[in-house]
């Protein structure tokens, strides 16, 4: 079996996403990450564009990789120089990695009208550079930038850049820069192309027309070696090829690939690992490793997949380190609502009549407003109220929220009062906000806290409000959720009303209640 070589490119493409920037110690940890998980060549960054780039080369030297190599990225001599004075060349040399990679334009629009140069003086350009180059590196990979559009209109030429580059690389990169190209083109052109080329061909695919994956996967089994791509497909535009979804068909489902079952399984967790870098909210419905990609709401098919789990899904989520999932909706069926019941630690049959009474109480919910699919942490609670699992922790017998706005100044206050009993005393309190929820927040926290420390450890990470009626206008009900954690775990909460102070209060005192349950569970546990 041929060797497939992944190349990742998180650190320098990926960092063009609009909004993301790496830290330097971020790009480190990521380096890290991906060292994990089997990558065999980590694009460190343009080491001639940015200083931060260039100390990255000077700190990363100094990381145990296991596995990975760290490739230099830059571009061939500019056309008013020769390679031995361009000081970006020079920058790559005293990166002193063992890879470089270096893009060149293989599309005649490019050199003729971005480049301003005549055809063949790009075609020196790349050949110059390259040969400059490979006295300096162990692993010359070129990167034909625009190939496939460049083939389409100009075959001969694009053909012209790779020949140009073959002496002097050892992997000739077709790149779909502009994201356009279909799988069947990419298939004919690189069948094509090898009566040509004949050194390893590679492939670099960006997603504007969403089909980074499928034409990198193509171009594999076309005969390509070696594949580009970044974690969550991030990048410039619409982004670049998914590694996460290019892994695990490679090694799954292709057999391409040899990678160790306990490095699929950090999929999940690098996926994370790289949202968290770049300050993002991972995406829910990404394949493979997103919480919906092995998520059943259908009563059909959750009573399937509790039968046999192939009838709904494509692999088994444990391979890539994700999770089944069984989110509770009005759709849900008895068989569902059972499995949901084992994770929360509840054994219950599926044709338990108490099963039944959930499902009928949870469809009244949702009918007014409740979004039980979305917040696990209000479920639970609903769950365990209903079978006689819940305890109760303390009783509300109140609140008052006032706001207020003084002449001339552009803030308003928020107060809030409540009252609360627990055991046999009653608990005052009043705090102060930035708006109504937050100051009902911390009044609730401050009388909690006085008898159950514990809350002082969970913070608000989310709060969501959607009008659920929107003919109603003002009057509309609302769904607020929020989401918690006390740095350990994550769980949604959600309330419901016309009136959007009470819907936030239920949900912020259902977050509030699923801590004191989960402690009260983890101390009987322990």
């Amino acid at each position: 079996m041929t060797k497939i070589e992944l190349y990742d490119t998180t650190l320098r493409d990926g960092a063009q996403t609009w909004g993301i920037t790496f830290s330097l110690d971020d790009k480190l940890r990521i380096a890290q990450k991906l060292d994990e998980i089997g990558i065999d060549l980590i694009e460190g960054g343009y080491p001639g564009s940015n200083p931060k780039d260039k100390r990255f080369f000077q700190l990363v030297k100094a990381l145990n990789f296991r596995h990975a190599r760290i490739a230099a990225f830059g571009s061939t001599c500019k056309a008013d120089l020769s390679p031995e004075k361009d000081p970006q060349l020079q920058a790559l040399i005293d990166t002193g990695t063992e890879v470089v990679t270096v893009v060149g334009k293989s599309w005649d629009l490019h050199a003729r009208e971005i480049l301003a140069v005549p055809l063949e003086r790009n075609l020196s350009m790349i050949s110059e550079s390259l040969s400059f180059l490979r006295s300096h590196f162990k692993k010359v990979i070129f990167d034909a930038e625009h190939f496939f559009d460049g083939f389409k209109r100009n075959p001969e030429y694009a053909i012209a850049t790779l020949k140009a580059a073959q002496p002097s690389s050892d992997v000739l990169c077709l790149c779909d820069t502009n994201g356009g190209a279909l799988p069947s083109e990419v298939m004919e052109i690189i069948h094509e192309l090898r009566k040509h080329v004949h050194k390893d061909l590679g492939v670099h695919c960006h997603n504007d027309s969403e089909t980074a994956v499928a034409n990198s996967l193509v171009a594999i089994e076309s005969g390509v070696t070696h594949v580009q791509g970044t974690i969550n497909g991030i990048g410039e535009r619409c982004g670049n090829a998914n590694l996460i979804s290019i892994i695990p068909a490679l090694s799954v489902k292709m057999k391409r690939i040899q990678i160790e079952p306990e490095k699929l399984r950090l999929l999940k967790h690098v996926s994370e690992f790289v949202d968290e870098m770049a300050n993002r909210t991972p995406n829910k419905a990404q394949p493979y490793v997103g919480a919906s990609a092995f998520a059943h709401k259908g009563g059909l098919h959750s009573s399937a997949v509790f039968k046999n789990t192939s009838a709904y899904e494509h692999i088994d989520p444990d391979i890539v380190g994700a999770t089944r999932n069984f989110p509770i909706s009005e759709q849900a069926g008895r068989a569902a609502l059972a499995q949901k019941a084992s994770q929360y630690g509840i054994k219950i049959a599926p044709d338990d009549p108490r099963v039944s009474e959930i499902l009928k109480t949870l469809k009244d919910l949702e009918a007014q407003g409740a979004r039980y699919d979305i917040a696990d942490g209000s479920f639970e609670l609903l769950m365990k109220r209903m079978l006689g699992l819940h305890k109760k922790f303390f009783t509300l017998h109140g609140f008052n929220v006032t706001n207020s706005k003084r002449q001339g100044d552009t803030k308003t206050y928020s107060d809030a009062v409540i009252r609360i009993v627990v055991g046999d005393r009653m608990e005052f309190s009043a705090a102060e906000g930035n708006g109504p929820v937050n100051a009902l927040d911390n009044a609730f926290r401050k009388a909690l806290g006085n008898f159950y420390p514990s809350v002082n450890r969970v913070h608000l990470t989310d709060f969501k409000v959607r009008v659920l009626e929107g003919t109603s206008g003002t009057g509309a009900t609302v769904s607020v959720l929020i989401e918690s954690t006390d740095g350990e775990d994550v769980w949604w909460t959600v309330g419901f009303n016309q009136n959007v102070i009470q819907a936030s209060w239920s949900a912020l005192v259902d977050s509030f209640d699923y801590k004191l349950q989960k402690d009260m569970a983890e101390t009987l546990d322990g």
